[in-house]
C-alpha cells in the first residue's frame, strides 16, 4: 500500500512526545548519512574531503519552551513542532570557505530533501560577528504507516568559524543575551580575525594546489638540463617560497594572537585559569 506524506505537525500521533522525539531522531539519522556519502563520494572522485567533522542533537526540553516563550507561544507539542524549527540539528565543520557552498550545493541538489528556507551569514554576518551559512529542509521519515515529512536545521561554517561560534554560544546562555561590553567587543574583533584568518589560509591551500599540479607536471615531463632562463625562474621561485614561509609565519602568529584574545573571554566566562595559561604560553611562543 502507498501512503502520501504528511507534515510532521499533522501527523495523527502528534500528542505522543516520545513518537514525536523518535521521528526527529530517525530524520537526523537520515541526513546524516546521506551527508556521509555525499563525503565518501567526492573523497572516491576528487581524493579530497570537504567535510572535516559532523555534529548532530536534539533540542532539549528546556530549550524548547525558553524558545516557545521568547517568541510568544504556550508550551506545547503542537506549537513546537509549528514554530520551533531547529528541534533536529545538524552542524558540519569543514576546512574553507568555499567548501561551504560546495557542500551547500550538493545538499540542495538530494530530490528527497526540500529546501525550505537559506540564511547567508558567511555574506551577511550578524552584528555580534556570527558567521554561518544555514539550511532548513524537510526529509521524508519512512514509517510502517505512514510518511513524515520532518524539518531539519543544517549549519555550515568553517572549523575556526565553529571555534568562535561555540564561545559566543556559551556567552549567549552564560548571560542569557546580556553578556559585559568588553566581552561582546572583543568577541566580534575575534570574529574579524576569524574571517582573516579563513580567508588567508584558502589563499594559502590554493597556492599549495597550483603547485602540486605544477610539481606533477615536471614529474611526467622531466628536463635532462636547465636552461638559463629556468635557473633564474628557480631562483626567483625560491625567493618567492621564502616569502610565503613568512607569511605562514605571520598568519599563524595573527591566529594564536587570536586564540589568546579569546582565551582571555573564555576565563572571564568559564573562570577557567587552566585555560588561559595554556594558550597565554602558546602566545608568548610565538
Amino acid at each position: 500500500m502507498n501512503y502520501d506524506s504528511v507534515p510532521l505537525r499533522d501527523f495523527k500521533e502528534l500528542n505522543d512526545w516520545e513518537t514525536v522525539i523518535f521521528v526527529y531522531q530517525s530524520a537526523l539519522k537520515q541526513v546524516e548519512t546521506k551527508i556521509d556519502i555525499l563525503n565518501g563520494e567526492f573523497q572516491h572522485r576528487h581524493k579530497y574531503n570537504p567535510i572535516e567533522h559532523v555534529k548532530s542533537r536534539i533540542k532539549t526540553p528546556e530549550s524548547i519552551v525558553k524558545k516557545l516563550k521568547r517568541h510568544g507561544y504556550e508550551s506545547s507539542i503542537e506549537n513546537m513542532v509549528r514554530y520551533v524549527n531547529d528541534i533536529a540539528g545538524i552542524r558540519i565543520s569543514c576546512s574553507f570557505t568555499s567548501d561551504i557552498y560546495l557542500i551547500a550545493d550538493m545538499i540542495s541538489k538530494q530530490n528527497d530533501l526540500t529546501i525550505l528556507a537559506r540564511r547567508d551569514y558567511m555574506k551577511n554576518p550578524k552584528k555580534s560577528g556570527y558567521r554561518s551559512y544555514h539550511m532548513l529542509v524537510t526529509t521524508p521519515v519512512f514509517l510502517s504507516d505512514s510518511i513524515i515529512d520532518t524539518k531539519v536545521e543544517i549549519q555550515i561554517r568553517t572549523v575556526a568559524q565553529d571555534f568562535w561560534a561555540t564561545l559566543e554560544h556559551k556567552m549567549h546562555y552564560k548571560f542569557e543575551g546580556d553578556g559585559p561590553d568588553y566581552i561582546t567587543k572583543e568577541l566580534r574583533e575575534c570574529a574579524r580575525y576569524v574571517a582573516e584568518l579563513d580567508t588567508r589560509m584558502e589563499e594559502l591551500n590554493n597556492e599549495i594546489q597550483k603547485y602540486g599540479k605544477l610539481s606533477d607536471k615536471k614529474l611526467k615531463n622531466p628536463r635532462k638540463t636547465r636552461s638559463a632562463p629556468a635557473v633564474v625562474y628557480r631562483g626567483y621561485y625560491y625567493e618567492k617560497n621564502l616569502c610565503v614561509m613568512i607569511t605562514h609565519y605571520n598568519v599563524f602568529r595573527r591566529f594564536f594572537r587570536t586564540i589568546y584574545i579569546v582565551a582571555i573571554i573564555y576565563e572571564q566566562i568559564m573562570n577557567s585559569q587552566l585555560t588561559f595559561r595554556l594558550f597565554a604560553q602558546l602566545f608568548y611562543i610565538f
